[in-house]
Formats: C-alpha cells, structure tokens, sequence
C-alpha cells in the first residue's frame, strides 16, 4: 500500500483508520511502520482535519489495546508456546531466559524503556505477560511508553506538515 492509499483512508475514514492502522502496529502484524502512521496523523491534525490532542488519544488507546492483547497472549499461553519454541530451538533458551530476567530484574522500568525502542517495543509485552508482570504497572508503564514514542512521531508529523507528503510522497 502506498502513502496516498494510506492517506485517502485516513482522510476519508479519520478516526476510525488511525486507531485501526495503529492498532494493527502494535499489534506487530505487517502493515505500515510508525515511522510513517505516526506522522501522518500528526500531518492530518495539522492540516486541521482532526485535533493534535484527539489523534495522541486515539493512538495511544490503539497501542495501548494492542499492547494488552500481546501482553494476555504471553500471560495466558506464553509459557507453552517459549516451552515448544526452546524445544524447536534449543540454542535460544539461554537468549530467552535473559529477556524473561532482564524483564523481571526491570520490572515495569524495563517496559517503559522497551516501548522506547524500535523491534522492542512492540514484543515486549509478551514477556511481561509471560512472567505476569502485575497489570496496573503494566498498563501504565505501557501507557507512558507508548506516550512519548507516539508524541514524537505524531508531533514530527505536526510540525513538519506537508514536507512530510514530499519527503514519503
């Protein structure tokens, strides 16, 4: 799908494709990367189609949503699936078993700082669901997280306006 594809949808559906599109990216399916959703939402509000403040609720609500699933997944299945995928693979346990420690050593500082990296961010909730981690810390160190990754890309998108259809487009 090309930018102008993506940017008839946004205009044409608003809302409802931001969260859907944002959504969809956290939830690590294929599709578009933030480094091009995020800022055309924020090119959308500065274009006056939709405000600043309702598109940074919608894609943190997305991502948080997201977030969540992949965090139920590991919470809820996590452990089977680690325990085929080590027995599949047994030369990644040892790489396995640093992410659950480093997760568990971290604790909701490791999920804050996880959803600040690109690859990270969006896998790092299934280890915290693997090791189940408490959920109100999760929810709100995902939240945080989530926060400022979106508020970058959307607030670039803003400020930068429509250099950003010259520069993807």
């Amino acid at each position: 799908m090309e930018i102008e594809t993506l940017t008839f949808y946004f205009t044409k559906y608003g809302a409802i494709a931001i969260f859907v599109v944002v959504f969809l990216e956290y939830l690590n399916l294929p599709g578009f990367p933030a480094g091009i959703i995020m800022p055309l939402s924020g090119v959308m509000a500065a274009q006056g189609n939709i405000p600043f403040a309702w598109v940074m609720v919608i894609t943190v609500a997305a991502g948080l949503l997201g977030s969540l699933m992949l965090y139920g997944l590991g919470r809820k299945g996590g452990e089977v699936f680690l325990n085929a995928y080590i027995k599949r693979f047994p030369k990644q346990k040892e790489s396995l078993e640093k992410v659950l420690d480093w997760i568990r050593k971290k604790g909701s500082l490791g999920v804050f700082l996880g959803k600040l990296l690109p690859m990270v961010r969006t896998l790092i909730s299934i280890p915290a669901g693997v090791i189940k981690m408490d959920l109100t810390k999760y929810i709100f160190s995902s939240t945080c997280g989530i926060f400022i990754w979106n508020f970058a890309f959307v607030g670039a998108g803003y400020v930068l306006g429509d250099q950003v259809f010259k520069i993807f487009g």
